[in-house]
């Protein structure tokens, strides 16, 4: 599965931050939410790939097991 955006991208400072707990760069957020769909995926067994260029957008891939 893939998910992408045309979006402003991920700094690349911020590419081994952002499934850490409670790393934001929201004012409101609290920085769980990649945390926890991370470790949902992990349970299941899927690895998880981020690709970013800043100005560029963000893809992110989830390779699934074959049972």
């Amino acid at each position: 599965m893939v998910v992408e955006d045309e979006g402003a991208g991920i700094p690349k400072e911020h590419l081994d931050l952002i499934f850490q707990p409670f790393f934001t760069t929201k004012p409101q957020g609290t920085g769980l939410g990649l945390t926890i769909t991370l470790q949902i995926a992990k349970d299941h067994g899927r690895e998880t790939r981020v690709e970013s260029t800043p100005g560029s957008g963000t893809r992110i891939t989830m390779s699934f097991p074959i049972l």
